[in-house]
């Protein structure tokens, strides 16, 4: 009964690549899906079909699954994250043993994962959270693969692991063991943070393009393709140039008959969750996440549009340039970057990971949705620096800020003047001046807290961590939030 290199349960589109792109690897894979409405043939459909001639087994039962798979056994989930999660784990249990290796390759919250490694291996086997970026065609040919939990996994998985991944044009692999617990989901989930602010910040910029300067969906095909040919050179750049070229049967294009309401799946949210968690002002993607929801009141929206209508008597002191605003992009683009590793330093810390993240921006670089040539400069940096607290401290993003700040704060500028929204760049430009403000106003805003609610201050004039508590009325008393026990 045992044929099968690696068994998979989940035959949806990233799970029925991934055993496609594991076979023509050399590996024979062991196939089951769970019996939904519609799905209840699913492993005969693929066996017969796709897979037909392919070195699969399919099965029927999670028991067939596993008694179908060698020892150490490798499992592999592609399923809903969640509750189906843990009730698949729960079904798997009977059947494993000592030393198994249980992989769940979906969009897991992290919390899940360092809870479910835990618990595997309190029970003897391991558990690993593993990112996997590259949508449908990058599960078929090359996903980039961001694995993490239990360590005893990695030899076990590791060569079918790099075998799948895209390549860099030195033949390495983009996927890397990255950590402990949780820390494979979630620098899978920074990455889909760092891709709702990439999408919205090119969101942004079509927006600028197509109703400040006019531009039609041919010459903004043309302007992204030369775009992709420099610094701004990324996945998400070439596929624009694609999808405003794209026309429908009729001739028509596409893109203009695409509904404006923006869909998530949740892992926006929870970068910005972790953030708040753990006081890190993700700003530019807190704003891409409010973005997609705003976009997702259309009759609010239609309400606004009615009752304030373009504010055309606004002037604007310039026209701006395409290249202005392609200076705008790259510089709120080098923000979010610096703001996604810096969540990651910060969670890294807490659990004690150690990331690597110079590894981590590697591995990115193929195969994964935000892989692009800019992140060949982020491992440089954090090759160089280690220890670097934000990327906005390397040299290579100082220089690069310092080249495009004038027209970045042309373009933020214009757009308010325009009222073109632009949540993401003028996000990135304030959080930019906020960081670069030696002394900030908050000393106002702790000065009111301690008014109203006596919660104390720090003076700047006395030694850092000795807090101060004022009568600012003449009424109140000595008692402060910090210097009594309820």
């Amino acid at each position: 009964m045992e044929t099968a290199d690696i068994g998979l349960i989940g035959l949806a589109v990233m799970g029925e690549n991934l055993a496609l792109n594991f076979e023509s690897k050399g590996y024979t894979i062991a196939v089951y899906n769970r019996r939904s409405p519609g799905r209840e043939h699913a492993v005969d459909r693929f066996v017969e079909g796709r897979g037909r001639g392919k070195r699969l087994v399919g099965t029927h039962s999670i028991r067939e699954l596993v008694e179908s798979v060698r020892r150490p056994r490798r499992i592999l989930m592609m399923i809903r994250a969640g509750e189906p999660v843990d009730e698949v784990i729960g079904q798997l249990m009977p059947y494993l043993e000592r030393g198994d290796v249980v992989i769940d390759g979906g969009n897991s919250d992290y919390l899940d994962t360092q809870r479910r490694v835990a618990q595997a291996e309190k029970a003897g086997l391991s558990f690993v959270g593993c990112g996997v970026s590259g949508g449908e065609l990058g599960a078929l040919h090359g996903p980039s693969l961001m694995p993490g939990g239990s360590a005893a996994a990695w030899p076990l998985i590791k060569e079918p692991f790099q075998a799948i991944a895209a390549k860099l044009d030195d033949g390495s692999p983009c996927c890397e063991w990255i950590g402990p617990g949780g820390s494979g989901h979630f620098v899978k989930t920074v990455h889909n943070g760092i891709e709702y602010g990439d999408m919205q910040l090119i969101a942004e910029t079509y927006s600028l393009l197509r109703n400040r300067l006019g531009m039609d969906n041919e010459s903004l095909a043309s302007l992204f393709e030369s775009w992709n040919r420099g610094e701004l050179n990324s996945y998400l750049i070439g596929i624009t140039a694609e999808i405003f070229r794209f026309k429908d049967d009729d001739g028509a294009y596409l893109l203009d008959r695409i509904r404006d309401v923006a869909r998530q799946k949740g892992t926006g949210k929870w970068s910005v969750s972790a953030a708040l968690d753990r006081n890190d002002p993700l700003t530019l993607i807190a704003e891409a996440v409010f973005a997609r929801m705003l976009s997702a009141l259309p009759d609010e929206r239609r309400t606004a549009a009615e009752s304030y209508p373009d504010p055309q008597a606004q002037s604007v002191v310039e026209t701006l340039t395409a290249g202005q605003i392609r200076a705008a992009l790259y510089a709120s683009k080098l923000v979010s970057y610096a703001q996604g590793f810096s969540l990651m330093r910060r969670v890294s810390e807490l659990y004690d990971w150690r990331l690597d993240y110079g590894t981590i921006a590697r591995i990115w670089r193929n195969g994964c949705i935000i892989r692009s040539a800019f992140l060949e400069k982020v491992t440089e940096a954090f090759r160089t620096d280690p220890d670097l607290r934000s990327l906005l401290f390397d040299d290579f993003f100082r220089d690069k800020i310092g080249q495009t700040l004038p027209a970045w704060r042309r373009v933020v500028a214009h757009g308010a003047l325009g009222a073109v929204a632009l949540p993401c760049m003028s996000s990135a430009l304030s959080y930019f001046d906020g960081l670069r403000t030696l002394r900030s106003p908050a000393n106002l805003l702790q000065a009111q807290r301690d008014y109203f609610g006596a919660h104390r201050y720090e003076r700047i004039d006395r030694d850092d961590g000795t807090t101060f508590h004022t009568d600012w009325t003449g009424r109140g008393g000595n008692t402060s939030a910090e210097s009594y026990e309820a």
